[in-house]
């Protein structure tokens, strides 16, 4: 990409620029304010045409293929733990504190998919990844067989499979988290991947002492 932006006239500078500006408050619902994907300190659209190429919004430019990869990958990933804890938090005789869990995980991975699925659209990048890719494939994903098991589960027992399969779930997103870490450009992808691997090992912790209680 870099090569492509260089040689920019003042005219192509100022297009992307506006493009740029549209990114964020697309009308996509997304919140544009407060994701750290989205404000990456550009130039308001009103700079002359003329300034330096290097004080136009970074958004687009700024990522590379591991960041593109990590948030593609993470999305459904986070959208399957979701699913998880949506199908513990609409059981009957739950511990409590596994109820609390769930809704500790879905209140954190529903805006880092926003978050992410922000990021792709600013890039200008796909939301999905590539065909032949999917999702099942991604470490910690769980088959629907698994996801079957949990639906119909009950009780203590579905408090038991849910937290082992969550288990497993953050161990695949540390993974891949620890990935885009070392790989990635991005400064909010980075960061982002620091505090997965950060929030998931303790909720590792967390739910094998659970484990242990039940």
């Amino acid at each position: 990409m870099n090569k492509k932006l260089l040689p920019l006239s003042a005219t192509a500078l100022a297009a992307v620029l506006a493009l740029a500006g549209c990114a964020p408050g697309s009308g996509s619902g997304t919140p544009g304010t407060s994701m750290p994907g989205m404000d990456h300190g550009g130039s308001p659209a009103s700079e002359p045409a003329s300034a330096p190429a290097t004080s136009a919004p970074a958004a687009a430019a700024d990522h590379n293929t591991a960041d593109v990869t990590f948030a593609q990958m993470m999305i459904p990933h986070h959208a399957q733990a979701v699913e998880m804890s949506d199908m513990m938090l609409k059981k009957q005789d739950i511990p409590a504190e596994v109820t609390a869990l769930a809704t500790r995980i879905k209140a954190a991975q529903g805006p880092e998919i926003d978050m992410m699925s922000g990021w792709l659209k600013s890039w200008n990048e796909p939301a999905q990844m590539p065909s032949g890719h999917t999702s099942h494939s991604m470490s910690g994903m769980m088959g629907d067989e698994d996801m079957k098991k949990l639906d119909t589960a009950q009780g203590a027992a579905a408090a038991r499979l849910f937290l082992n399969q969550m288990i497993a779930h953050h161990e695949g997103a540390i993974m891949m988290a620890k990935t885009e870490n070392t790989s990635g450009k991005n400064p909010d992808a980075v960061q982002l991947s620091k505090d997965i691997v950060t929030a998931q090992k303790a909720e590792i912790q967390e739910m094998q002492k659970l484990l242990a209680g039940l």
